[in-house]
């Protein structure tokens, strides 16, 4: 993408840059990934972090869990923050937190204090799911939505997936504190450059006026922001929230088992050690990377061949992420550990496909200044349930494996499929030419 030089500027005297709505959008990417490096540190050194603060399975889950309620009760209060004084410096605030609290995780001496740590990092970390749709509101029209989530999910997963050699490296170069101390300066080196080069469409020196524009040529208009709770009060009687808040909830325990316990997984049950968790660990988040992309032009698909509207060509999309997820069951039974990383990556890919569209549909369902709020409930609602999966790992899985867990796991998202459907589908209606 090149830089060009537009006489009638918004901002006089400043170059402009070509589709710079997509260089934002690729700065909030590199964010959200540095978020996943910090966020699975966790999972790569748990091996490690058992050994040294002599931690049993059940007290690992509650460290799991400690982050999970954490981000579970700050996605909507995040996401309020955001939508009250703006992405720019509701992001940087909460990247802070997340950046100073995972070096601080170099100095602790029990898990307890493991706990304690993540539940304000989970604090901080929780802003990256709102920030998504409120980056995509802001920055994208109507009809290039669904696709710009898509490449926004690739942030989610890609970091998970860079995570496992990054954190490994680290690790043997400077033990399992400085893998700490140097996944929470990359993440201060991200604050930086966002402080320095994001702004929003309105105040950008570097955007044209032609593509600002574009970009506000169909938003529908932006409504008076309310209070927090008379948000969530007027939320809790919309059809459409419930339609994407209970297929969120069914989805995520399979996203906590890849971030948090595969690692630990492929150690217990898989007999691999740290080198070759590093090797292989990694692949079911690179499927999860193509799934995002490939979510958004999926609903192009759907509009081109079956004449979907905007609204279901997404939630076809979503469906088709759900039947992929049916997969995690085959782990259960397969005796080949490269074929269950291989299953599993059907179900990153799967995952993605569901986690990009149901952030699609926020946008896509609500109003402009209630975005980042509604995304952050609907993280909530999926968050209370990898909280909740966590726990019943750390306190079954030493006893009956996790064979049964994957096997639940892999039909989860198609009963998420049947509420999708049932509250959110368009009933008899043919896509418009705007679609």
């Amino acid at each position: 993408m090149s830089i060009e030089i537009n006489q009638p500027a918004a901002h006089s005297g400043r170059r402009k840059m070509k589709a710079l709505r997509w260089w934002m959008l690729a700065l909030f990417l590199l964010g959200v990934t540095v978020n996943y490096i910090t966020r699975n540190s966790l999972g790569i050194l748990a091996p490690e972090l058992k050994t040294s603060l002599n931690m049993t399975t059940e007290q690992y889950s509650w460290i799991v869990a400690s982050f999970q309620l954490a981000y579970t009760v700050f996605q909507p209060l995040c996401g309020w923050l955001i939508d009250v004084i703006g992405l720019k410096l509701g992001f940087m605030i909460c990247a802070t937190v997340w950046a100073v609290v995972c070096m601080m995780h170099a100095g602790a001496g029990s898990w307890l204090q493991l706990a304690v740590l993540r539940f304000f990092m989970g604090a901080g970390e929780a802003a990256a799911t709102p920030a998504n749709a409120k980056a995509i509101s802001d920055w994208f029209p109507r009809k290039e939505r669904p696709v710009a989530a898509g490449w926004a999910g690739v942030g989610f997963s890609i970091g998970a997936m860079l995570a496992p050699p990054i954190i490994v490296v680290a690790h043997v170069s400077f033990g399992w504190q400085g893998a700490f101390l140097f996944s929470g300066g990359l993440a201060m080196v991200w604050v930086v450059l966002w402080w320095l080069f994001y702004h929003s469409p309105e105040d950008h020196p570097n955007l044209s006026k032609d593509e600002l524009a574009f970009i506000r040529s169909d938003n529908e208009p932006q409504q008076t922001r309310l209070p927090f709770l008379k948000s969530l009060s007027i939320l809790s009687k919309n059809k459409k929230f419930y339609g994407i808040a209970i297929p969120a909830f069914l989805a995520e325990p399979a996203w906590a088992v890849f971030s948090f316990w595969v690692p630990l997984y492929l150690a217990t049950e898989r007999g691999m050690d740290l080198k070759q968790i590093a090797m292989f660990a990694w692949l079911p988040f690179l499927a999860a990377d193509i799934g995002s992309v490939a979510s958004g032009y999926l609903t192009t698909l759907y509009r081109k061949w079956f004449g979907c509207t905007r609204v279901n060509s997404i939630v076809a999309s979503s469906v088709t992420g759900a039947f992929m997820m049916v997969s995690l069951a085959f782990v259960a039974i397969t005796k080949d550990p490269f074929l269950a990383i291989a299953l599993m990556s059907i179900g990153g890919f799967g995952h993605q496909v569901i986690s990009c569209m149901l952030s699609a549909l926020v946008v896509e369902s609500f109003d402009k200044s209630q975005v980042a709020t509604v995304n952050g409930l609907r993280g909530s609602s999926a968050w209370i349930a990898s909280f909740l999966f966590s726990l019943l790992i750390g306190a079954v899985s030493d006893t009956i494996g996790f064979n049964p867990l994957f096997i639940a796991m892999g039909f989860f998202d198609l009963i998420g499929a049947v509420f999708l459907i049932a509250l959110i589908a368009e009933r008899g209606k043919k896509k418009t030419s705007e679609a």
